[in-house]
C-alpha cells in the first residue's frame, strides 16, 4: 500500500500534497486495522480504487493551477491562454466559486465514493 506523495503520479500543488496524504492515511488506517485485527482484507483490496477518484481530481486541479500561475517565458500563446484563465477566475462568479471549492475541499469526492 502506498500513501501520500508516493502514491501520486505528479506531486500535487496548491497545498494538496499533505491533504491527499492525510486522506490516504485516513482510508488506509481502518483498512490495515481490519486486515490485522479481524483478518478482513476487503478494505485493503478496495483501497486504491477508493482513492483514485479523489487523487485524479486533485491532480487535474494541480495541473490547472500550475498552468494558470506559472508563466511561460518564451511562449506567447501559452501566456495568452494563462491570462485568459486568470481573468476568468477573478471575473466570472461561477469560475471563482469552482476554483475556491476545488482549492479548499476535494475530500467530499472520496469518502462516500461519489
Amino acid at each position: 500500500m502506498l500513501a501520500g506523495d508516493a502514491a501520486h503520479i505528479v506531486p500535487p500543488t496548491g497545498a494538496k500534497g499533505m491533504n491527499l496524504a492525510l486522506a490516504d492515511v485516513r482510508r488506509l488506517a481502518p483498512a490495515l486495522a481490519a486486515a490485522v485485527l479481524e483478518g478482513d482484507g476487503r478494505l485493503l483490496d478496495a483501497y486504491s480504487d477508493a482513492c483514485l477518484r479523489r487523487i485524479w481530481r486533485a491532480e487535474e486541479f494541480s495541473t490547472y493551477m500550475t498552468q494558470m500561475l506559472h508563466p511561460h517565458p518564451s511562449d506567447d500563446f501559452e501566456n495568452g491562454v494563462q491570462l485568459a484563465r486568470l481573468r476568468q477566475a477573478v471575473t466570472v462568479r461561477s469560475a471563482t466559486e469552482t476554483l475556491a471549492r476545488n482549492y479548499v475541499d476535494l475530500s467530499s469526492i472520496d469518502l462516500a465514493g461519489g
